[in-house]
């Protein structure tokens, strides 16, 4: 019997939460009753090595930084 209380709260709990969250674009409209509008996001910046992503990972940056690891991690013998 406890369980099933306990379980029939944390859905509940769960549900009024998803509830909530989905409330809150409407609730983002100005005072005035008008509707919220929403830029477009700033892009002219990235196109750089790390932001280059034509399979969605930034690929020439990752096989950069991957190839730097080794000297950052293993100590410097010449010095």
């Amino acid at each position: 019997m406890r369980k099933t209380l306990a379980r029939g709260l944390a859905v509940t709990a769960l549900a009024s939460l998803a509830l909530a969250g989905a409330a809150v674009p409407a609730l983002a409209a100005e005072g005035d009753g008008g509707v919220a509008v929403v830029d477009e996001p700033d892009t002219g910046g990235l196109n750089n090595i790390y932001t280059f992503a034509p399979l969605g990972v930034p690929v020439l940056g990752l096989v950069r930084s991957v190839n730097a690891v080794p000297g950052k991690i293993l100590p410097s013998l010449g010095s």
